[in-house]
């Protein structure tokens, strides 16, 4: 992979144009958010956060004695500075967290990534560089980890632990501190290349994963062993190539979605606004790839859809046969997660945001869905089943119910029969994603707890929640309280003691 001619084709961040100019409206986004948050404390999952955190949560039930570990969450924490606020969810400054499970008691840490951008807009007490969805640029920059937010996953790998970001390198971070030890170059080649932070761990430590430019027509791909080093890396040509933010993995595929979106070559725009909605002329396409190669195997044509999350995928017949569980969202729900920053809910229509079961038959080119849950997203299975054949998925939901889209229900479905195993929060509460987390020797994929974290507004705090997985209906089994509020995370892990 030649890594000079992959990071020149894209657009990318780093290829967004110097304006030496804030969009007026970043002030008026300030002002709008905190009249409506005025109004409507459930938007407190949005708000900003200043320093660090750290307490003990009061638990309420009890935490089973064998769960013992630490859950890692990262997410955005900074949205505003300076009397600024950005435009879009996704570019807030990474806010590294530690749910420590030890006991039957659960402490909690939070602390800034203290990435480049981080310090330098800190030191000058306001934003300077380009973020996805505000086109703020005051200062130059060198490449794409100058902008880097390291906000979207945090990443136990190889005793070593590494806040995810969509278009730049992976930032290690000291797992009993979390304090910013730096960026990670897997391989002196690879320096500032993207790296999603979406990878997928087999349950052989096999690490894969991939990175994108939008309009670069590129996909980087990686396969990185139990021990951190590089054993595979190419790319592949993906004509009219938009935001990738996931992907799935099987024996012997890798599995993406391209939405309908053409990039504008308009060099005032975030790179968030360079994404135009082509859902009227032409539908998604999903891309596999073989595993053995690094090259395109088959490219499948869906509706107009978009993707965010994967659940996981696995081959049979053969490997003539890939099936792959995520979810799809009618229409350009890329807009949709940028108007909660002024205060906006988007009105909740769950019949557009479904979980799926697709069928790719490679032999006949056909392809085939199945709708598992609607109003869905976050889909996580157990670690033991990433790239093989899985009956369980956990996801998060919106109730029917609710007039505005927010995740309040957890689910562990069971995908062969079409059952769902559901628990809804409180009015008020805000569930962030769950994940499965295993017994020792598990025998089943509910053999196990589902583990989160959930927001309630009514008291401005945060929850660690503990179901067990195979009895999801009858409530969590703990509730570990902070007495403060942390910031909403996108994604996580838990590292088993």
């Amino acid at each position: 992979m030649q890594r000079r001619h992959f990071l020149k084709a894209g657009l990318g961040v780093a290829a967004l144009g110097i304006t030496g100019f804030a969009r007026a409206d970043a002030r008026t986004t300030y002002q709008r958010f905190h009249a409506a948050l005025a109004r409507d404390q459930e938007l407190t999952v949005y708000a900003n956060l200043e320093g660090s955190q750290q307490g003990h949560a009061h638990v309420e039930g009890r935490i089973p004695d064998e769960l013992q570990g630490t859950f890692f969450r990262n997410g955005p924490g900074r949205f505003e500075l300076g009397g600024e606020r950005y435009h879009h969810w996704f570019d807030g400054d990474g806010y590294a967290q530690a749910w420590r499970i030890e006991g039957g008691t659960v402490t909690h840490q939070g602390r800034f990534v203290e990435t480049r951008k981080f310090l330098d807009e800190s030191a000058a007490g306001q934003f300077l560089y380009p973020a996805f969805g505000t086109d703020i640029a005051r200062r130059g920059f060198r490449d794409n980890d100058s902008l880097n937010t390291a906000n979207t996953n945090l990443l136990p790998f190889n005793d070593r632990l590494y806040a995810l970001w969509e278009g730049g390198s992976a930032t290690e971070l000291d797992p009993a501190t979390l304090a910013t030890i730096g960026i990670h170059t897997w391989r002196d080649d690879l320096a500032a290349m993207p790296f999603s932070a979406h990878p997928k761990i087999e349950p052989d430590g096999t690490l894969w994963n991939f990175g994108a430019l939008p309009g670069g027509d590129r996909l980087a791909l990686y396969r990185i062993g139990a021990d951190g080093k590089v054993r595979q890396a190419g790319a592949v040509e993906v004509p009219k190539l938009a935001l990738q933010h996931d992907f799935a993995v099987s024996a012997r595929h890798l599995v993406f979605v391209v939405p309908p979106y053409d990039i504008s070559d308009d060099a005032t725009l975030s790179l968030a606004d360079h994404h135009v909605w082509a859902g009227e002329q032409r539908g998604a396409r999903i891309v596999v790839v073989a595993k053995d190669t690094l090259a395109i195997r088959r490219v499948y044509d869906l509706p107009p859809r978009m993707a965010f999350h994967f659940g996981n995928a696995w081959d049979e017949a053969g490997g003539n046969v890939t099936q792959v569980d995520l979810v799809l969202h009618d229409g350009d729900f890329l807009k949709a997660t940028s108007r909660v920053m002024e205060g906006e809910r988007e009105p909740n229509r769950p019949a557009l945001h479904a979980a799926m079961r697709i069928r790719l038959d490679h032999a006949a080119g056909k392809v085939a869905a199945t709708r598992l849950l609607d109003g869905a997203e976050f889909p996580r299975v157990m670690p033991q089943v990433v790239a093989r054949r899985h009956g369980r998925l956990a996801m998060l939901s919106s109730d029917a119910r609710n007039t505005s889209l927010m995740l309040d229900t957890v689910n562990v479905v069971d995908v062969e029969r079409g059952r769902t195993d559901s628990w809804r929060f409180a009015a008020g509460w805000r569930a962030e994603e769950h994940v499965l987390v295993p017994r020792q020797d598990a025998r089943s994929e509910t053999d196990g707890w589902l583990v989160g974290v959930a927001q309630d507004t009514n008291t401005a705090t945060s929850i660690l929640t503990v179901f067990d997985a195979a009895r999801v209906a009858e409530g969590p089994v703990a509730l570990a309280r902070l007495p403060y509020r942390t910031p909403h995370c996108f994604h996580g892990n838990f590292l088993t003691a």
